[in-house]
């Protein structure tokens, strides 16, 4: 593999794991708030909050997969997806309904660019298999995004 391909392929690598830390990160503010919504639509965001988080768990393990594929190392330990992660903590128990789900949804949002940021990483590394995944993922961030959005409307 030529230099500028190594690089490519180290630079796709290593927004791989931040996508790690992202939906690590994302996975447990969205099982927080599954815990903690209250409200006249508990249950509604209750279980909508539990099925957006265990899609985006799923996708975990997907792309640790992937990372290992490319023959390179995941994260290991919390603190390093503390360290690699965009998405901020949120330790507020006391949120209101609205204020989580439009939390969600700009995490989401911010999700999505960056899925869409990595396709010219993978065309460059001629990576059609995480080409594909990052399409299906754009897709689940824009659905999840979709259906916060619409419950702020």
């Amino acid at each position: 593999m030529t230099e500028p391909a190594t690089n490519s392929k180290a630079a796709l690598i290593a927004e791989l794991n931040g996508l790690l830390a992202d939906h690590f990160a994302l996975f447990i503010k969205t099982k927080h708030f599954h815990w903690h919504v209250k409200g006249p639509r508990f249950r509604d965001l209750h279980l909508l909050f539990d099925e957006q988080a265990l899609e985006i768990r799923d996708q975990i393990d997907l792309i640790a997969e992937r990372v290992r594929k490319l023959d390179a190392q995941t994260l290991t330990s919390l603190g390093a997806m503390a360290r690699h992660t965009n998405v901020k903590d949120q330790d507020k128990v006391a949120l209101s309904a609205e204020d989580m789900i439009a939390e969600l949804r700009d995490d989401n949002a911010a999700l999505i660019a960056q899925l869409k940021a990595m396709k010219s990483l993978a065309e460059q590394v001629g990576d059609n298999a995480t080409e594909g995944l990052l399409d299906g993922w754009t897709d689940m961030a824009e659905q999840r995004v979709w259906f916060l959005t619409s419950l702020l409307a």
